[in-house]
């Protein structure tokens, strides 16, 4: 239920993760504090900044800096890990590619996703199916993003475990079905610097990524911190920057997060538009329920909002498929 909101939360979320995994965590002031602020953001904003989340700043200038040295690459390089549907839709895609509501996006990426196995979910795995494709150049790339994918995983469970209490749950209300094998993706992404023609900014024409929500739990942004260029819709329709902030993470909610509270929190529309001379890097991270999750209304959310379902229940694996093999031009 998104506000007239002008500015984007910041929470420090350290007392959460002291405690996430204590018997009486509800209990603890610190924590009860950060669940407030967290039921606000949700409801106001479907956003926030999080600080005090324990991963390395250092991880997140590496993740950040290998990846523009991997996109300044000669294209010959950088296409050798093509993504395709042979791929299960994992690897690079050039500027264009990407299309959102059937606009091309003005990046370029690397896809990956938790790997799927033959068979694993049936045949709903089936466009899914494979592993990620790493470039070799630089040759560090893999294990870098393999132990940040490792730690943000880890840190979207533990914020998930606040949202579960801010929504009048237990710690623990989105794992077991839900999210206890949680499926996951990771967009490495290059946003071009802004087209500069006879000394004018042309960046309307240069949408990075166009409107659009975020289709799971919970995704962490870690962005360049000398651009602007995320913009978040609020109830009126004006866009609001999200400035980055050193250190820390742009959080928001996503569409399965959206139909377990049955409203109560937005899956918030957000673009990228980068205006900047500079090229623009950005590592999102995104938690998603199981891959094979039934995702409907809570029980207490419907209580609280009337008793209607306002939204129609999803299978999140089948969700996803929908929006993967319709978003890109082969």
């Amino acid at each position: 239920m998104a506000t007239d909101f002008k500015s984007i939360p910041l929470i420090d979320i350290s007392p959460l993760l002291e405690k996430w995994d204590h018997p009486n965590i509800a209990q603890d002031e610190g924590v009860a504090q950060v669940v407030k602020q967290l039921n606000q953001a949700c409801r106001e904003a479907g956003f926030f900044y999080v600080k005090g989340h324990g991963i390395p700043v250092s991880l997140m200038k590496e993740v950040k800096s290998i990846t523009r040295e991997y996109f300044h690459q000669p294209y010959e390089e950088k296409i050798k890990i093509k993504l395709s549907a042979a791929t299960g839709y994992r690897g690079y895609q050039r500027v264009g590619e990407n299309i959102t509501k059937g606009i091309p996006d003005i990046h370029e990426a690397i896809d990956c996703y938790r790997e799927v196995k033959h068979g694993m979910y049936g045949d709903l795995g089936d466009v899914m199916q494979g592993s990620n494709i790493w470039p070799s150049n630089p040759p560090n790339f893999k294990p870098l993003m393999e132990e940040y994918i490792d730690r943000c995983t880890d840190l979207s469970r533990k914020i998930m475990r606040g949202i579960a209490l801010a929504l009048g749950g237990s710690a623990d209300l989105m794992e077991g079905e839900i999210g206890g094998d949680p499926f996951w993706v990771l967009r490495i992404i290059g946003y071009p610097a802004a087209s500069i023609s006879n000394g004018h900014d042309k960046a309307e024409n240069d949408v990075g990524c166009g409107a659009h929500t975020d289709y799971g739990l919970l995704t962490l942004v870690n962005q360049d911190e000398d651009i602007v260029a995320l913009q978040v819709r609020n109830k009126s329709g004006e866009w609001i920057s999200a400035p980055p902030i050193p250190g820390t993470f742009v959080c928001n909610i996503g569409d399965m997060l959206k139909i377990l509270s049955n409203g109560i929190y937005e899956s918030t529309l957000h673009r990228v538009i980068n205006k900047s001379p500079k090229y623009r890097v950005c590592v999102a991270y995104f938690y998603e329920p199981n891959f094979d999750a039934a995702i409907e209304p809570l029980d207490m959310c419907l209580q609280k909002t009337g008793g209607t379902k306002n939204f129609e229940g999803a299978v999140y694996g089948k969700h996803l498929v929908s929006k993967v093999t319709t978003n890109f031009v082969m």
